[in-house]
């Protein structure tokens, strides 16, 4: 039966629909480290890099090659085991895949909903039944790399990285694939713990950046904080950061931690003074 190809509506779909189909065992954090998602086995740490097009053509596999061969013999950088490229089901050529695999990466290939239906269909009709049931296919393939096996090694190349990609404290509350996506970074963390301290005291001081090892200068540039009457004490400026409507989810998770990364109080130890003339 030739293939009933696979429609979504943009690549944050393609991507949604891969993150639903993913089995226990793995976790997708969008947007982060240079790929649309970065998978993360929670078994080992093992991780896929993963970019995703509407086609399967050089530009996508470009992405998911990047860095790929960079520094090697020098110094290698922090990368992912495995690199994927994401596309429909049915959008894949052969001739693209067979360079992808020379590339060693793994082309993915999601299947709609729509598509798994009216395959279902097609075969039910073709039996002469009455009835279809629903298509119980994986929602994407090939499936991912198990740990203890090496059954994988048909479809996955394991390119084995001296370091492994950073993978932010909380997983990211964003859309992986989405146009001019907003990421959740280190600095964007810190920046939230920032936010949150100056919304339960009224104001920072520069003891608290020093704490979170967070630049205040950029604060102070942005005008998003403002100097205090007091010395050394800083409150919300003319264009205050807000970090909560950006990132609800992930804000409610840092600000519930409060206590593990909390700052000291100013207390003696910082009494404000005078500003200086």
């Amino acid at each position: 039966m030739a293939k009933i190809k696979s429609v979504f509506e943009n690549e944050a779909a393609l991507c949604a629909a891969f993150i639903a189909g993913l089995p226990d065992g793995w976790t997708a954090y969008a947007e982060t480290a240079g790929f649309d998602i970065l998978l993360v086995r929670q078994a080992d740490g093992a991780q896929i890099g993963v970019e995703a097009k509407m086609t399967l053509n050089a530009k996508v596999l470009l992405q998911a090659a990047e860095g790929l061969y960079a520094g090697r013999g020098n110094g290698e950088r922090a990368a992912p085991d495995f690199r994927a490229a994401l596309v429909p089901y049915g959008a894949a050529g052969v001739e693209m895949k067979a360079i992808a695999r020379y590339l060693g990466i793994t082309v993915v290939e999601v299947q709609s909903q729509a598509s798994r239906d009216e395959e279902a269909r097609t075969l039910a009709e073709r039996f002469g039944l009455n009835r279809w049931r629903e298509n119980d296919k994986p929602v994407f393939t090939p499936e991912l790399p198990k740990p203890g096996n090496f059954e994988w090694r048909e479809e996955w190349v394991d390119h084995c990285p001296t370091e492994r990609c950073k993978v932010p404290d909380y997983v990211p509350d964003v859309a992986a694939g989405a146009s001019g996506p907003s990421q959740l970074s280190e600095w964007k963390i810190k920046a939230i713990k920032i936010c949150i301290v100056l919304e339960r005291r009224g104001f920072v001081t520069p003891g608290d950046f020093k704490h979170l090892k967070i630049d205040r200068k950029r604060w102070l540039d942005m005008r998003w904080l403002a100097p205090a009457e007091e010395r050394g004490r800083y409150i919300p400026g003319r264009s205050p950061l807000n970090l909560r409507a950006a990132h609800p989810v992930n804000y409610g998770q840092v600000e519930a931690d409060f206590d593990k990364w909390k700052p000291a109080e100013p207390g003696e130890a910082f009494k404000p003074m005078a500003a200086l003339l």
